[in-house]
């Protein structure tokens, strides 16, 4: 028997979590994925950090969903001081922000709220003719 410690001061991360939708339902999964990916992360984020990064994969998906063809790849991955997420769709036009709907009929908050909630964001080509959007939280 192999009895491995892992010193205190370790960081350890799960393997990188990937979620694919085509529905509203499926963003329901990518909540649940990130909430999951988090209470893996081993030292724990802070809690804050864990409600964070699922509001902005809700927001990212629902965008993908609404917006950028229909369809996305969620991946989830963490590093020792960040967590990221990186959401595919394979519409190339870039997200741009529009004048939220205070009537609440229309939205338009999401975008803003996503540039807000995080440290680095990031729209690049790819994969085939689409883009990803990598949201970037400080762990």
């Amino acid at each position: 028997m192999n009895d491995t410690k892992v010193p205190d001061t370790a960081t350890t991360t799960p393997a990188g979590t990937v979620v694919r939708g085509d529905s509203t339902e499926s963003i329901h999964w990518a909540r649940k994925a990130a909430r999951v990916f988090t209470d893996r992360l081993s030292p724990a984020p802070d809690p804050a950090l864990a409600e964070t990064l699922v509001l902005v994969v809700s927001e990212l998906v629902t965008n993908a969903l609404r917006h950028g063809g229909g369809r996305y790849t969620l991946r989830l991955s963490a590093g020792p001081r960040t967590v990221t997420a990186a959401v595919s769709d394979p519409d190339p036009a870039l997200p741009r922000a529009r004048t939220p709907d205070l009537d609440g009929v229309a939205g338009g908050f999401g975008w803003h709220m996503v540039r807000r909630l995080t440290e680095a964001l990031t729209v690049t080509p790819g994969p085939g003719t689409g883009k990803t959007v990598c949201a970037r939280l400080a762990r």
